[in-house]
């Protein structure tokens, strides 16, 4: 497998000597230094170009990064917004282990966004008009206080989806009450992030997933860990159980600094028709 220093030294080759490249940086993890190196991370690289279509219509020119094992083309994915005439990517696994995330941007669009990015090492740029390199940081990542209206939004669409989940629990539909999850989980995570970032005044990143909070809020991440569950019924129930244990004392600690506006009656009710019907008959006629 090649190291970091030779796969540098191949991406920074190849833009120097293809013409039609005429700046390169790179991104991502491996930028961050507060990220831990490991064997798994990706090259994230940009490839700044007057014109991504020769790039795109050259199906062989990738072959220069060595032998692949599989790629894929994001833009090419229909389901997925893409503006390939100013940025186009090749997500390229190789037979050595290694991985580029490889994208080709016009300048005017790398000026724009990717330039701007916290996590930024330029690698390359003939033209001069690429921003040089800082000391790389991950504050664009960081948690944002929240505002009122944000804070509103996650806590009554935690407990409005929680209905959902409490009546595919008591129809015993487990994929449906998995799906479900999803959507609650995004705002327990939310409200958990918020609840990191008053143990980190705001200055750090949870990271990918939320992998970088258990170092700052090692019990609530425990019990976010806690949450997740497999499709056994009784297993679901404690899960759904924690997380609106979990959500309940997140917002009450926030609110406490904060001192947003909040309606308990929310979480009081929601909870309370959850414990009810999880008692309720399973040939009931009626809720209540």
């Amino acid at each position: 497998m090649r190291n970091e220093k030779e796969m540098l030294a191949l991406l920074v080759k190849v833009a120097k000597e293809d013409t039609r490249i005429i700046g390169a940086y790179m991104n991502g993890s491996r930028t961050n230094p507060t990220i831990k190196k490991d064997i798994f991370q990706d090259y994230d690289v940009v490839y700044v170009v007057e014109d991504t279509t020769p790039f795109i219509e050259d199906k062989e020119w990738i072959n220069i990064f060595g032998e692949r094992l599989y790629l894929s083309y994001p833009e090419t994915n229909i389901f997925v917004p893409s503006d390939p005439v100013n940025c186009y990517g090749w997500l390229i696994q190789l037979s050595d282990g290694n991985r580029i995330d490889l994208h080709v941007e016009t300048l005017e669009y790398t000026l724009k966004h990717g330039a701007s990015d916290s996590l930024y090492q330029l690698l390359y740029d003939e033209t001069g008009k690429l921003p040089k390199s800082v000391i790389s940081n991950d504050q664009n990542y960081w948690v944002k206080k929240p505002t009122q209206e944000a804070f509103e939004c996650t806590y009554m669409e935690f407990w409005w989806c929680l209905n959902n989940i409490t009546k595919g629990l008591w129809r015993e539909e487990v994929v449906y009450v998995q799906d479900q999850f999803v959507f609650l989980r995004t705002e327990l995570f939310r409200m958990l992030s918020w609840y990191f970032g008053l143990h980190t005044d705001f200055k750090k990143s949870a990271g990918k997933s939320g992998k970088l909070m258990s170092a700052s809020v090692p019990q609530e991440y425990d019990r976010y860990i806690n949450t997740f569950s497999s499709c056994d019924l009784k297993a679901l129930w404690n899960a759904v159980i924690t997380m609106t244990d979990l959500f309940d004392d997140l917002t009450d600690a926030i609110n406490n600094v904060f001192d947003f506006k909040y309606d308990k009656n929310h979480a009081i009710n929601s909870r309370a028709f959850l414990m009810h019907v999880k008692e309720l008959a399973k040939d009931a006629k009626e809720i209540y």
